[in-house]
């Protein structure tokens, strides 16, 4: 996903210059039928429980098709229709053998681009595709598979309007699968009925970011066909990705988002961008009927897909609550799964850890859409990246015998509180007057008395902490406002080699490349390579998370604070998965306003924290040594100082383009 526009910088991206061009301008080949007679028992594709490359590349069928979806998103009296630009194997098709496809439906293909070196897709001049962005069709298509590159409804030559993750955008790729099935209508670009029937109808979808929020969205649907998917850092709620707990993330977002990607002229999707501003509650930051549509949670019921979830622990764009939540309702509903986790940020992790990767989507997909008896599901369900390049597995997650650990907080000496050990006894009170810190200014030097902030910090550990799951912060708080946004943050101090998410999401490209299936003169199979980005450092912050105390009761309504009450309130954190390493200093920081990830109108507030009565609750696993300092006193803390304002600036630097 592109990140949120702050409002300093300007609302479009230069880099991603969207085009307005109308369906009709971009003709097709006809989709060929697949001759009569009885197909092999077994293809030539397969060998033993593996596919292999018999098929040529270079001479694939290369095809587009409209599709024609249930709706008609943009008001013109005609059902909007998806553009699906098609690479399959020729002599497959000669030979009477039918293929599985693997879909990845995307905003981007015109305007951003997808992977690392923002590949778009590109036509010859009959409008035929010649190249088609990632690795998927150069690999696959020569195994005996399809590729489908399909335009969302709204975008590239697909019409309709872009609803950012609403109905519309789900059931224009739904019908895809639908067509692959022979349930949906497709067309030629000159108007003439074609039909799949060169398809098994057997589906799989994969996508980074917003392609992988449709994956999720469309298995949501449980639709028939779509066998399997392979969602990459995606969103499972999107009112959780542009709201934290009924904080603004940042203005406009959503309608940002549509005019981002939109192929369509501008009148023709006023009406569409209107209802995105009307109807997103942005003054509220209320759950409503529009994100209801938008949360693929509330469906999770009707997943018939398995689901191979990959994301990174340090993605600060899609934060891990997307992926952990839908985890756990696929977990509750026994969905076949398994999940990748690394410390890049919003990352795919074809760019994290190649060979691997393309080995495991490889083994997926022969498991899933072909049949093969690959193993794939007799291994460990996680794949984890614990700290820079050390990898295990694990036979789920979180990690079996991970429980909620209560973990007191204690008053210390009065300028930095304690974690851990006895805690502070109820009524022992800290106080802090909001000052809108940057991160850097809430976590570092946390033994400094700072305005604006409460830090409580652990004694050394005296073994390795596991962390696997979702923290959280309980606190009983009074409040001189009726609403306030208070956030928090989970920190490890002690030097350690860290993973730079803040740094092209902790990845660098490099000088070499190397080649992951054929190639033509038009459509490489080449990619730099990668290596992830580190520095030793004396602290890295683990999650964050925010909440509105106005709707600590309820995502769906405000209930504004009086002033000389006392609340109980959870803060959730995200989730996470890492080691914390003996000898080190966990940490927790609490401030309210937060420029670096959200945007509120709420401040000035004062907050004050009954100690005896919050605590931090820490998903570990193992023993958990987390004694307080030693010979911490146990006083009460006297109120911060009145704040000191600091300059907001963006830490968001998140290329565009998922």
């Amino acid at each position: 996903m592109p990140p949120p526009p702050r409002t300093s910088r300007p609302r479009a991206l230069a880099a991603c210059a969207l085009a307005a061009l109308l369906l009709a301008a971009a003709p097709a080949s006809p989709v060929a039928a697949a001759p009569a007679g009885d197909a092999p028992a077994t293809p030539a594709h397969v060998r033993g429980d593996r596919t292999v490359p018999v098929y040529s590349y270079p001479d694939a069928v290369r095809e587009s098709v409209w599709v024609e979806t249930p709706t008609d998103s943009d008001g013109d009296g005609a059902r909007d229709r998806v553009a699906v630009d098609l690479v399959r194997p020729r002599e497959a098709a000669a030979a009477g053998v039918r293929v599985p496809v693997i879909m990845d439906a995307s905003p981007y293909y015109r305007c951003c681009g997808r992977g690392n070196e923002s590949e778009r897709k590109e036509y010859d001049a009959d409008g035929v595709i010649t190249k088609a962005p990632l690795f998927y069709d150069n690999y696959f298509v020569p195994r005996g598979y399809a590729f489908a590159a399909v335009d969302l409804t709204g975008t590239a030559r697909s019409t309709g309007c872009e609803d950012v993750g609403g109905p519309a955008e789900v059931a224009g790729a739904k019908a895809v699968v639908d067509w692959l099935n022979g349930r949906a209508r497709g067309f030629t670009a000159d108007g003439r009925r074609v039909t799949a029937d060169w398809s098994t109808g057997k589906v799989g979808m994969i996508g980074k970011s917003w392609d992988g929020s449709v994956a999720n969205g469309v298995a949501a649907t449980g639709v028939r066909g779509l066998e399997t998917i392979v969602p990459i850092s995606a969103i499972s709620s999107w009112y959780d990705y542009t709201r934290f707990n009924g904080v603004l993330r940042s203005a406009d977002y959503p309608a940002y988002l549509h005019s981002l990607v939109t192929g369509r002229p501008a009148p023709a999707c006023s009406g569409a961008l209107a209802r995105l501003r009307a109807d997103s509650a942005e003054s509220t930051g209320d759950y409503n009927g529009f994100w209801a549509e938008r949360d693929y949670l509330r469906s999770a019921r009707r997943v018939r897909a398995s689901v191979l979830v990959a994301h990174g622990v340090n993605d600060v764009n899609v934060g891990t609550s997307q992926f952990a939540r839908w985890w756990e309702a696929l977990a509750q509903r026994g969905v076949p799964r398994k999940l990748w986790l690394y410390q890049a940020g919003h990352e795919d992790p074809f760019d994290v850890r190649r060979a691997e990767w393309v080995d495991t989507l490889h083994r997926w997909f022969d498991r899933w859409l072909q049949g093969l008896p690959t193993g794939i599901m007799a291994e460990p369900r996680a794949t984890l990246e614990t700290a820079p390049g050390v990898w295990t597995t694990e036979r789920d997650w979180p990690t079996p015998g991970a429980r909620p650990v209560r973990v007191a907080l204690g008053a210390g000496d009065g300028v930095t509180g304690t974690l851990g050990g006895r805690g502070a006894r109820p009524g022992a009170v800290a106080a802090y007057t909001d000052a809108s810190l940057t991160e850097d200014a809430l976590v570092t030097e946390p033994t400094v008395d700072r305005a604006g902030r409460l830090v409580f910090l652990s004694g050394p550990l005296t073994a390795p902490l596991r962390i696997s799951g979702a923290p959280s912060v309980r606190l009983r708080v009074r409040v001189d406002r009726p609403t306030t946004e208070l956030t928090a943050r989970l920190v490890d101090y002690g030097v350690a080699e860290r993973i730079r998410y803040d740094v092209s999401e902790g990845v660098r490209t490099l000088d070499t490349e190397s080649c992951w299936g054929e190639s033509t003169a038009a459509d490489d199979a080449c990619y730099r390579d990668t290596a992830e980005i580190t520095a030793v450092t004396d602290h890295g912050v683990l999650t964050r998370g925010w909440l509105d105390a106005a709707h600590h009761r309820s995502l769906r309504l405000t209930t504004p604070l009086q002033p000389h009450r006392w609340y109980d309130v959870t803060v959730p954190l995200s989730a996470y998965d890492a080691v914390v390493p003996a000898g080190h200093v966990l940490g927790l920081a609490l401030g309210q306003s937060d420029p670096d990830f959200t945007e509120t109108a709420d401040r000035d507030a004062t907050v004050r924290v009954d100690l005896g009565r919050s605590a931090l609750v820490l998903p570990a696993a193992g023993p958990v040594g987390l004694p307080a300092p030693a010979g911490a006193p146990r006083a009460d803390a006297a109120p911060a100082p009145a704040a000191e304002r600091s300059t907001p600036r963006d830490r968001r630097q998140v290329p565009a383009g998922g």
